[in-house]
């Protein structure tokens, strides 16, 4: 396939821009702060930037609620402010995608006002509006996920239920209907004219429901102290064969605009996440989870679940990798501090776009929160089982001063910051030739000067008991990329024909071009970029 399109031979960087810099002095950061960071950016050498939402909200779910597709919040800033950062960034060279949340809305959204008016509004059909069930009571058994109750509300002004997959704050949108899709598609316009190079968009694979709205089965796996929400198996409510009719018409839709591309939050199996590809006209990156989602930090599952993506990837389709979001807790706390540098060499040699969560590049961990100062509704509704997503959202570590150098020292960062960050925080990992970031910086430098490990095919090989070995090769070049999962020290016998290999880049900072003869030793937690030809 053509894999010469800046999103394939590019790196994303993703910004929670509550947690990014604060400007203004409140604690929470703003497009002014992520402005003003822009050159650290370019420093690093990422080619995008992905922005959660920042559009107006009542911020019942940080912004996932949103009040108007087409404006910023005050929060944040204004529309003013964003055509800054977009032209800035652009100047840079920087790219930027911005978050498009299409399943819902906020109820303060001046359609759910107008839906919610009357039986007869001109808007009713713009979400899901149901009567009760022939014997009472909401329509089906379909829960929300915040706490698994039943996903309806009831609105007694007109007598009927409305759905919401989250909180009763996020009405559901009714994607059957074809003037909603002109609107949101509208909303897709307005920010390509403004110069978003692309969206991520939100759940993507929940936004058409089943038509018959029937009773989701029950999950025979499931057991009390689990989610309750996972006490039915999601058949009728994600994933349905019509979601791929909405998004090839999205695609359609930014294929007016140059270059833009659309970026999808898919949680599905493997199988199914490659139907996301369509027939190349559906989504650009599906995010691949696989990683992410992986019970095991270990060197033969992550050679499986790797493998059997690369199988079953389309002719056409291009991959995608993560192994962070604001969604999910940090890969130092999962795997340690040492292991996280093995992760970043993973991410950053892997075939396809990688996407990078902000602070992962420096080390950043989940801070606990004390029960008084949590924010994440995921938290207050279902607590006690870790579903919690602030530990991964608390502000960026910039320096030695005071909160970090986020906010203003007499100020209270929306969220607290780690008690380490006069350790870890990008001023002193920019002095440290070994440090996290460091390794980061030159991970991203070697991969854009490598063609193989930004266009090269992917080929893993046997390797010991805890290593995950590969090769990134094109027709004239081969790198060997070997990642010692394990803390313990390894030895790998390599292929005989290796000429001229020699290490260019280790995790551990040193061993640059030492030559490499038939066995490779591997300290632990060490991961190896072996030049071969």
């Amino acid at each position: 396939m053509n894999n010469n399109f800046w999103w394939q031979h590019g790196i994303i960087y993703h910004i929670y821009p509550r947690s990014f810099m604060d400007h203004n002095g409140d604690g929470v950061g703003d497009l002014r702060g992520i402005i003003n960071k822009l050159d650290y950016l370019s420093w690093l050498g990422v080619d995008a930037i992905w922005l959660s939402p920042v559009y107006p909200s009542p911020m019942a779910d940080a912004g996932y609620d949103v009040a108007n597709y087409i404006d910023i919040d005050p929060l944040f800033g204004s529309l003013d402010d964003m055509d800054e950062l977009i032209a800035e960034a652009h100047q840079r060279n920087l790219r930027v995608i911005l978050d498009y949340v299409p399943n819902h809305t906020s109820h303060q959204h001046a359609w759910f006002r107008e839906s919610r008016m009357s039986r007869d509004s001109p808007k009713r059909d713009w979400y899901i509006w149901r009567d009760p069930a022939p014997e009472g009571g909401v329509p089906n058994n379909w829960l929300t996920r915040f706490g698994g109750h039943p996903a309806w509300t009831w609105d007694e002004p007109t007598q009927q239920y409305y759905y919401h997959t989250f909180l009763p704050e996020q009405p559901e949108l009714n994607w059957r209907s074809p003037e909603l899709q002109q609107a949101m598609f509208d909303v897709l316009r307005f920010w390509c004219e403004r110069g978003s190079d692309g969206f991520r968009i939100d759940v993507i694979h929940r936004i058409i429901k089943d038509a018959q709205l029937r009773d989701n089965p029950p999950n025979p796996r499931w057991k009390p102290g689990m989610d309750p929400y996972q006490q039915r198996l999601e058949r009728y409510t994600r994933n349905q064969p019509e979601v791929h009719d909405v998004i090839r018409m999205m695609r359609a839709t930014v294929e007016a605009y140059p270059e833009r591309i659309l970026v999808g939050e898919v949680n599905v199996a493997v199988e199914e996440l490659m139907t996301y590809y369509g027939a190349g006209d559906e989504l650009h990156l599906p995010f691949n989870f696989q990683i992410i989602h992986a019970r095991l930090w270990d060197a033969a599952d992550l050679r499986r679940i790797i493998d059997q993506y690369e199988a079953l990837l389309p002719d056409s389709a291009w991959p995608t990798q993560v192994l962070g979001n604001h969604d999910e807790h940090r890969i130092t706390s999962k795997v340690g501090a040492a292991q996280a540098r093995v992760g970043m060499m993973l991410l950053l040699t892997l075939r396809g776009t990688p996407t990078i969560y902000y602070g992962d590049e420096i080390g950043m961990h989940d801070v606990e929160i004390p029960p008084e100062l949590v924010q994440d509704p995921w938290e207050k509704f279902v607590p006690g089982i870790g579903a919690g997503r602030d530990p991964q959202r608390t502000p960026m570590q910039w320096d030695t001063t005071s909160n970090a150098g986020f906010c203003p020292t007499d100020v209270t960062p929306w969220l607290p910051i780690a008690n380490d960050y006069t350790d870890i925080n990008v001023a002193t990992a920019q002095t440290n030739a070994h440090s996290m970031l460091s390794m980061t910086r030159e991970l991203i430098a070697l991969r854009r000067t490598t063609p193989a490990l930004t266009r090269g095919n992917y080929r893993s090989i046997d390797a010991p008991d805890g290593v995950f070995a590969y090769f990134r090769e094109t027709n004239d070049a081969q790198v060997l990329v070997v990642l010692n999962v394990d803390d313990q020290p390894k030895q790998m016998e390599l292929p005989p024909d290796l000429t001229g290999a020699h290490v260019v880049l280790s995790t551990h900072m040193d061993r640059l071009n030492e030559s490499i003869g038939t066995t490779l030793e591997l300290r632990g937690d060490e991961g190896l970029i072996v030049k071969v030809t």
